[in-house]
């Protein structure tokens, strides 16, 4: 039986043309690996650089989960040329991160003001953005996953920037980058060609790509770049998943080596939670990703600092000093 509550009419809809709207980046605004690396900002980013050494030489997963600010702080051409360098072994994101790889690609722009467009009902309701709907539809039609089917698209189109996008370079590089959703985040799902069963299940395909990833984390690393929420949440249910098969096969994943990025001010002791009484207990790459997760053997490393300066710096110890 179909919902006995009224759905909103998405056909009465007014999309206008991306042409039409204010951008708040543009492709000019990316910076360039091969410009000399800043300073390392943290003490702790040469051990974080040798644990994905390590984990490389080793086989063991590296995995990269990130937020959309690391897209639209312009440092796209960094996250290309780790996954080129071979350094990635999944990219994780969340639907934002494909909206503004997607836009960049298209338009060599991205961004919208929240507070320009959201007065009149515009914000997020561009014609050519909505194309993610229907190029999830059909990935998904032929089994692929989320970033799959994005990363595909953009690799064979004629788009203008599709050199700068992230996720037709993993793509290229048969890199799987997983996005993860949530419905009703992204500007996308406003628009009348969203399928929220299509959007699901390519996402949740993702998610099984990313917990078989997961699997082989014992001696690896993983990188949470500025995403508070998806990154953490994600990560544990992978990770138990993945426990799960390993213990029932007398195997442990408990080398684990965890770094987050983020600008949070956080208390020293990253080998305790913080009582429930403080804001930074509920801040879950603290509790997840530094504490609970690597509990039994793991090493954990908290690099707080603006992302323009701690991926670069990360990225040149990767890049510049191989060894």
């Amino acid at each position: 039986m179909p919902s006995k509550y009224a759905l909103f009419d998405r056909d009465k809809l007014n999309l206008l043309p991306l042409a039409r709207r204010a951008h708040d980046m543009e492709i000019s605004a990316l910076l360039d690996p091969a410009d000399p690396a800043p300073a390392e900002p943290c003490p702790q980013l040469p051990a974080v650089a040798e644990a994905i050494r390590a984990a490389g030489s080793r086989g063991a997963s590296v995995i990269m989960m990130m937020g959309a600010h690391v897209i639209k702080q312009g440092l796209s051409r960094y996250v290309i040329d780790l996954i080129d360098r071979g350094h990635i072994s999944v990219l994780a994101t969340n639907g934002a991160c494909a909206i503004h790889d997607y836009e960049l690609a298209r338009l060599g722009a991205t961004t919208e003001s929240v507070a320009r467009y959201i007065s009149d009902g515009q914000f997020g309701l561009w014609s050519e953005t909505g194309e993610l709907n229907d190029i999830v539809a059909a990935g998904d039609a032929e089994g692929l996953g989320f970033g799959e089917a994005v990363g595909r698209a953009i690799a064979d189109s004629d788009m203008p920037h599709k050199h700068d996008s992230i996720f037709a370079a993993a793509w290229r590089a048969s890199v799987p980058l997983t996005v993860h959703v949530g419905i009703g985040y992204d500007i996308v799902h406003e628009h009348p060609n969203a399928d929220g069963g299509a959007i699901g299940s390519a996402s949740y395909r993702d998610f099984l790509i990313f917990a078989n990833i997961v699997a082989g984390l014992e001696g690896g690393v993983v990188l949470n770049y500025g995403t508070a929420v998806m990154g953490p949440e994600v990560y544990l249910k992978a990770l138990a998943m993945a426990r799960n098969v390993a213990d029932a096969r007398g195997r442990k994943i408990t080398d684990i080596t965890t770094a987050v990025f983020d600008l949070m001010p956080l208390s020293s002791d990253l080998t305790a939670e913080a009582s429930k009484d403080s804001a930074e207990y509920y801040f879950r790459p603290y509790k997840t990703m530094l504490v609970r997760t690597v509990a039994d053997g793991g090493k954990s490393y908290y690099i707080r600092g603006d992302h323009r300066i701690t991926l670069p710096a990360l990225h040149g110890l990767l890049a510049h000093h191989p060894e």
